[in-house]
């Protein structure tokens, strides 16, 4: 198993290599903007690097997980689609479009679907058998942890850092319900991203950085709501309970929710980019890119350390779910609300003043 990893992390390294070199022949680089503050143009391959390696791993080891096929069609599309999203900037409804088509595929053809929420309220169990309720609720699911990965790919390395997290928990609730292939998959997607987050940090040399692109971040979210949707949702025997895996993405989950309703709150587009996210808040207050990283990934370590743990010691789902609303709401006050905390603070501790206001007010 060792020698197997280290051969698909050294593949993974070299893909990486080679894409960063095509990407700037075809104009797939991230170039400095307003909301974009990096220097240089920088390659947009980290994604397609990435899907190269697991669909090349599942490929030459057949039946390593069920549906393969789709599953290597499906992120694949979704990857060119983010490729061409990054290259020449594709509108939101096409995106979200070619989004619903892959779910509703992944429904027809997979039968995974959400069939039960579980007993998330305290009542008995909440059912989505009910006509197209259920397929309904599953497409929105998709759509949105796709954009919830996508909109927390703000600062280097943070993505890349919150994948790990996330795969990594779900990799071991896997292996504790003995579900050894799914499980051996997310560690293999932990490894395709070392190399990326290696080269994404400037780790080897700041003229060899990579960034994600919307390419990868569609093909993180979903391979996770895959995962999730297949753990939770087995007939009879579920792997993980469906109130777990809300905490198993709970940070970049929790972002997106707010920030979107903070944007409808103002007047905006939910979907209208700015820099309102936690890392930049984070970078407003005076962390730096590292500070911010290790913060926002550890935060995300214990949500899912939450819902591990939850799971292990089979925590009543109501009393799981009423406290992943709570921590919600607690981090949806304080992000609506952050400059006047920052502020009242440093009034109440005589700190020297310094006036906090968001981008664009």
């Amino acid at each position: 198993m060792i020698i197997d990893l280290l051969f698909t992390f050294f593949i993974a390294f070299a893909v990486l290599f080679l894409m960063r070199k095509a990407a700037r022949n075809v104009g797939l680089v991230d170039k400095p903007s307003g909301r974009k503050l990096h220097t240089g143009n920088i390659p947009l391959v980290g994604g397609v690097a990435i899907c190269i390696t697991i669909v090349q791993y599942i490929y030459s080891h057949p039946g390593m997980i069920n549906h393969a096929n789709l599953y290597m069609c499906s992120i694949v599309g979704l990857t060119a689609v983010g490729a061409l999203d990054d290259r020449f900037d594709l509108s939101v409804k096409i995106r979200m479009l070619v989004q619903a088509i892959i779910s509703v595929a992944m429904i027809y053809f997979a039968k995974a679907e959400l069939v039960t929420l579980g007993n998330i309220l305290g009542f008995g169990e909440i059912a989505l058998s009910y006509g197209f309720i259920g397929a309904a609720i599953t497409v929105v699911a998709v759509i949105g942890c796709i954009n919830a990965f996508n909109m927390v790919d703000g600062i280097d390395g943070l993505l890349g850092g919150l994948s790990v997290v996330t795969f990594g928990a779900i990799g071991i609730l896997l292996n504790l319900a003995n579900e050894q292939s799914l499980s051996y998959l997310c560690l293999l997607l932990v490894v395709c991203m070392i190399p990326y987050i290696v080269m994404n940090l400037g780790l080897i040399g700041r003229e060899r950085r990579v960034f994600m692109g919307d390419a990868g971040s569609m093909m993180i979210g979903f391979t996770v709501i895959w995962l999730l949707i297949g753990a939770s949702q087995t007939p009879g025997n579920p792997m993980i309970r469906p109130v777990t895996a809300l905490w198993l993405i709970a940070l970049p989950l929790m972002d997106m929710a707010a920030i979107m309703i903070r944007r409808i709150k103002q007047g905006k587009s939910p979907f209208k980019p700015d820099r309102e996210h936690l890392h930049h808040i984070c970078q407003r207050l005076g962390c730096s890119s590292t500070q911010t990283l290790i913060l926002i990934c550890s935060i995300a370590s214990a949500f899912a350390g939450v819902g591990i743990i939850g799971e292990i010691f089979v925590i009543p789902e109501f009393l799981m779910f009423y406290s992943f609303i709570a921590m919600f709401a607690i981090y949806l006050v304080i992000l609506i609300n952050y400059c006047k905390i920052i502020n009242f603070f440093r009034r109440k501790l005589d700190l020297p003043e310094k006036k906090y206001s968001t981008m664009g007010e």
